[in-house]
């Protein structure tokens, strides 16, 4: 006779990661005095934004936004003294200032010219002083450009593709302030011209360059979705300002020949009309000139100032921004937020409470998981909260106020309050560890304020190379994921913090901070392991 052993069920684990969790999480919510904390924290952060804000009083606005200007732009009737910063497709800054010459075309065609001059002027007054062409010296600035523009509209900020020549960095094709690609290098001059070409297929605009006219290069190709039958077309020129420090920009001037002129395909329009774009007394970028344009038989000769790219000169403005208006009350919000995450640990110490955690659980470096991943999931909530509540508030109040906001893009404004988030839930985490490490509250508390919090001010009040480094390797890059204004490798400027630039960006500023908790979670965790409880 066979005798089948009776089959053998696994009741539920009572020591996986899912209980553990959840027990961590009772534990950190039956305690009144954390719970407090992150309410604490979170109207803090609120209430110094509130503060921060509404404090300024700069003037009051009467009338709506200039035509064409973003939705924080002030009204016609702002006492601000700030000026109009156009927005571009996707809503963010952008600089629009050039000398156009064009004429409406509808349908497909190929425009076709060759740039057989390109010089400058640089103004010998800075950027804050009113330019005069009286006050300038010969000199061309290296992104100077002069070439050919197709967009659906004059006003500033529109959608557009433009292949052009530059004062020193070459054929280029640019469209919509941030993308960029090199054609032919070196400079023009009668003996060495460019010769540019545009087409347009439906939506699809394509450059081209060539040496002689005859044997073309492709350099890029875009897709502008939406463009309409009929569009602008025309030759451009513009000039940047230039910068010999981080204080100081110089305003300049191109002066560029044209011939050869040609639109093949299409309806074109009878006449080229000349037109000034974003040189009004609104406009933040500083010109040289109100620009001009002259034509002789098939010879064009424009003189144009400003740049068309991403708007990162308006840094100077010294505006409120989506990160400055936050950086007050997340800094405030963080310190409480240093303290409850360190006594989310070391309370368990001082009462001696974790030797029964660690007999209900023995894998010590599970139980430290499970409190990481609590306090940083309700680190990221209370900030996320915070932060969402904080920033429309804060521009709220300003533009009530009369202030300047500078515009950002939804996209950037969004990843600053995720970033924000991430950067409380981050800072949550290496405190816990910190109170794992140190097993004092006081001590955890004060490590974590000095070790996370105090670089970034001391960072603010620091100059040059001690600046960048701090920001760089300390966790106040973290701090990055604050940074609102654009940054583009076409336009010359100093990136610096005084204008409000982080020297990382956003993501890597937060992968230092991420690096720093990572570190510190793994010595907690090495250490919880071979001491006693």
């Amino acid at each position: 006779m066979t005798v089948t052993p009776p089959r053998l069920t696994k009741g539920p684990r009572h020591d996986g990661f899912t209980p553990l969790l959840r027990s961590e999480w009772t534990k950190f919510r039956t305690v009144r005095g954390w719970v407090i904390g992150l309410l604490v924290a979170a109207v803090l952060c609120v209430a110094f934004t509130f503060l921060t804000t509404n404090d300024t009083h700069e003037g009051t606005c009467t009338g709506p936004p200039p035509t064409g200007a973003g939705p924080n732009s002030p009204g016609t009737g702002c006492t601000t003294g700030h000026p109009f910063v156009p927005t571009g497709p996707g809503g963010e800054a952008v600089a629009d200032s050039y000398q156009f010459v064009a004429q409406p075309l509808t349908g497909d065609a190929t425009i076709t010219a060759r740039v057989t001059s390109l010089t400058g002027l640089t103004s010998t007054r800075p950027a804050n002083v009113a330019p005069s062409l009286a006050n300038t010296r010969p000199g061309l600035a290296a992104w100077a450009k002069a070439g050919i523009l197709v967009t659906p509209s004059t006003r500033q900020g529109s959608t557009y593709a433009a292949v052009m020549a530059t004062g020193t960095e070459g054929v280029r094709w640019q469209y919509d302030y941030n993308d960029d690609r090199a054609g032919l290098p070196g400079s023009v001059s009668a003996a060495s011209p460019r010769w540019l070409r545009l087409t347009r297929t439906g939506d699809t605009l394509t450059g081209y360059d060539s040496t002689d006219g005859a044997k073309w290069t492709e350099i890029g190709t875009t897709q502008l979705t939406g463009l309409p039958a009929t569009v602008s077309v025309g030759l451009f020129v513009t000039s940047p300002v230039t910068f010999q420090d981080s204080n100081s920009g110089t305003p300049t001037q191109a002066t560029a020949t044209f011939d050869q002129v040609s639109i093949d395909g299409g309806v074109a329009g009878r006449a080229w009309r000349g037109q000034a774009i974003g040189y009004g007394s609104q406009s933040f970028y500083p010109t040289l000139g109100t620009g001009s344009y002259q034509r002789s038989g098939a010879t064009f000769t424009l003189s144009g100032s400003g740049d068309i790219a991403s708007g990162v000169g308006a840094g100077l403005l010294g505006t409120d921004t989506a990160g400055s208006i936050l950086l007050f009350g997340l800094i405030v919000g963080l310190l409480v937020m240093v303290v409850v995450a360190a006594l989310f640990i070391t309370a368990e110490y001082r009462r001696g409470l974790i030797r029964t955690t660690f007999t209900a659980t023995p894998n010590r470096g599970r139980v430290l998981a499970a409190k990481a991943v609590v306090i940083a999931a309700v680190a990221f909530l209370t900030g996320g909260v915070s932060v969402l509540i904080a920033v429309p508030l804060g521009e709220h109040l300003l533009n009530h106020n009369g202030s300047y906001v500078f515009p950002a893009s939804p996209v950037t404004v969004v990843r600053i309050m995720v970033g924000s988030a991430a950067l409380v839930a981050i800072t949550a985490v290496a405190v816990l560890a910190l109170g794992s490490i140190l097993r004092k509250s006081a001590g955890a508390v004060a490590a974590g304020i000095a070790v996370f919090v105090l670089p970034y001010i001391i960072g603010s009040t620091l100059t040059g190379s001690a600046e960048q480094w701090l920001f760089r390797l300390t966790p106040a890059a973290g701090f990055a994921v604050l940074g609102a204004l654009p940054r583009a490798a076409q336009v010359s400027y100093p990136y610096t913090l005084a204008n409000g630039y982080y020297p990382l960006s956003p993501w890597a500023g937060l992968a230092v901070l991420g690096a720093y908790a990572a570190v510190a979670l793994g010595v907690a965790t090495f250490l919880v392991r071979r001491r006693d409880a």
